[in-house]
């Protein structure tokens, strides 16, 4: 019995090895057929098997109506919430109703979302035709030919500008210093053009209008009492929203370094792995880029700029300078010189959303920074559009932009992918902290050395661009006593980076060396990505997608650094001008 055991199990043996060389030989593709041909025999396995295709054909053949069904128990749980959350309010809370807080920022969120439902599945789609063939058809033929005529721009122009001029004589005659502001304004304006490639080129309806968005966007979140109210409600729940993400540094880090020390490697840099993991989900979603696209045409038709210009305009708003291109990367290899002007500028003049934490780490206020990088998308199509006018016709039209590509196949791989590229930044973010900071230390102590030997060590690159700013600062409105700081500030954020400004503006806040209107201008003024080692990131982001416009880039690089440092401080004086006494603090 025994040999015989040993005799089968010898034959099962060569027939396993058997049948391994002949699957080795046949290659793997014999093995996936097999795993293929695979029929269940098992009374489970045959069970599970019917009940799925039956629950795939049935999710297939009804997917219309299982869609509507959940649409409407969706709304129908919101309506219900809402309904309790107000006999809750009604019956037993005695708070006061306040669009930024309780029940009254639901209403506030919910009127948001529903009007914007509304308007694109109902109104737009059963009215939208109708409006366009019978109204906008006309008004756009009628503006047209009066936009031909030459003394009707004369007028319409004029009118505008003794607008401003009016509004802005009532609103400073009991602050007449602020207007210094309009002749930092005044001085940017006049060297854009002076300096301009093509001054006889210039699109002056791109200017024109560029500017007066810009200082629009400046009267309602700066002057206007409810719009300030509601930019600095807006600010408060980024705030709150950003805060969410110490709760996960406290889990990984500890308490002691996050809460109780607040070491800023642990407490703030952190939070950018929280927000960037949305950015990330939202665009695998679409809503970042639908809203950036909805947000851009709006521009490129107020602007007369290309949809690309104005969609990398608004995208900078929210993205990083290097994420938001991939909202234009098919059309990058295409784009002309102006066209890729704007798009540098604009990088170069706003911030990325991801990094607003960073900066509110520093002590900067959350209302300043985001009415900055909304102020700045409409001034990057204008200082930009007048450095560098179009010359050439534009290949990128509304009709052949067509939406990016997404890699993801889920919102959790896209999560995922947001939080690793949160890494990269955070190195990068606290690399250039530490180089910078320590290279400046270096050049402060061979400059205090230098000075020490001519009677004065207190000489450093802060007292020397100081002196070099002060023009500069006094003319976009910093008081006369406080220019040498904020011109200290603004030299370090040109020609280190903007993250070593913010921080030595948070140490002289605390301090208490700068005032409310000092600080406010400053920050704008700082809110940009000039600095040399961003122009090498972007440079190099947009070459890889690119390569065909690399000589085009570097041509222009000099140029589009400066004009986001002209564009930031247009933002800096517009806001100088626009700041009543006592606001924001």
């Amino acid at each position: 019995m025994a040999t015989e055991d040993v005799r089968k199990r010898s034959s099962v043996a060569n027939s396993i090895e058997m049948g391994a060389a002949e699957k080795k030989e046949n290659g793997a593709g014999n093995i996936t057929h097999e795993i293929l041909d695979y029929e269940p025999t098992g009374w489970f396995e045959v069970t599970m098997m019917k009940t799925g295709n039956s629950l795939d054909g049935f999710i297939k053949k009804n997917n219309s109506a299982m869609k509507t069904i959940t649409i409407f128990v969706f709304n129908g749980l919101v309506i219900g919430f809402f309904f309790a959350c107000m006999y809750y309010w009604m019956t037993y809370s005695s708070d006061p109703l306040e669009l930024c807080n309780g029940f009254g920022s639901l209403i506030a969120f919910l009127g948001i979302i529903y009007f914007f439902v509304i308007y694109f599945l109902v109104v737009k789609k059963f009215f939208g035709e109708w409006f366009e063939r019978t109204v906008w058809t006309k008004v756009d033929s009628v503006s047209s030919y009066l936009w031909k005529i030459i003394l009707f721009r004369w007028i319409f122009c004029l009118a505008i500008l003794a607008a401003v001029a009016f509004f802005l004589y009532w609103d400073t005659k009991d602050a007449p210093e602020r207007l210094i502001s309009l002749l930092g304004l005044s001085l940017l304006l006049i060297m854009g053009f002076v300096f301009s490639k093509h001054p006889g080129r210039i699109n002056w309806r791109s200017v024109s209008m560029g500017l007066l968005i810009q200082f629009l966007f400046g009267v309602i979140f700066i002057r206007w009492d409810t719009g300030r109210f509601a930019l600095q409600c807006f600010s408060n729940k980024v705030a709150t929203f950003l805060s969410y993400g110490v709760e996960g540094a406290g889990f990984v880090f500890g308490d002691l370094l996050v809460r109780q020390e607040q070491v800023f490697a642990f407490s703030t840099l952190p939070v950018i792995f929280f927000f960037s993991m949305l950015v990330e989900v939202l665009f695998f979603w679409g809503a970042l880029q639908w809203f950036c696209l909805k947000l851009g045409r709006l521009l490129q038709v107020a602007t007369a700029t290309t949809v690309c210009e104005s969609v990398i305009a608004v995208g900078n708003v929210f993205l990083g300078m290097t994420e938001s291109i991939l909202l234009i990367k098919p059309y990058l290899s295409v784009l002309t010189a102006s066209e890729l002007h704007v798009v540098m500028s604009s990088g170069f003049a706003t911030v990325s959303g991801t990094i607003l934490a960073a900066y509110i780490g520093f002590g900067a206020e959350p209302a300043h920074l985001v009415t900055a990088s909304v102020m700045s998308a409409p001034a990057a199509v204008c200082f930009a559009k007048l450095l560098l006018p179009e010359t050439k016709r534009s290949l990128t039209t509304v009709d052949n932009i067509q939406p990016v590509e997404i890699k993801e196949q889920s919102a959790l791989s896209a999560a995922t992918r947001g939080a690793a590229q949160g890494t990269a930044l955070v190195l990068n973010i606290i690399a250039n902290l530490v180089a910078f900071v320590s290279f400046i230390a270096f050049v402060n102590g061979v400059l205090g050395y230098c000075g020490g030997l001519l009677g004065d060590p207190d000489i450093n690159l802060e007292w020397i661009f100081g002196k070099i700013f002060i023009p500069l600062s006094w003319m976009m409105g910093v008081p006369w006593d406080e220019c040498e700081l904020v011109g200290s500030l603004i030299g370090l954020k040109t020609v280190v980076n903007e993250f070593v400004a913010y921080q030595r503006m948070g140490e002289m806040k605390e301090a208490g060396l700068l005032s409310p209107r000092a600080e406010l201008i400053a920050t704008y003024a700082l809110c940009g990505f000039t600095n040399p080692s961003s122009a090498g990131i972007l440079i190099g982001a947009i070459s890889s997608m690119a390569p065909n416009q690399t000589e085009t880039l570097s041509s222009m690089a000099v140029r589009a650094f400066f004009a986001g440092c002209g564009i930031c401080f247009m933002t800096a004086c517009i806001a100088g001008i626009l700041m009543p006494v006592g606001s924001f603090g």
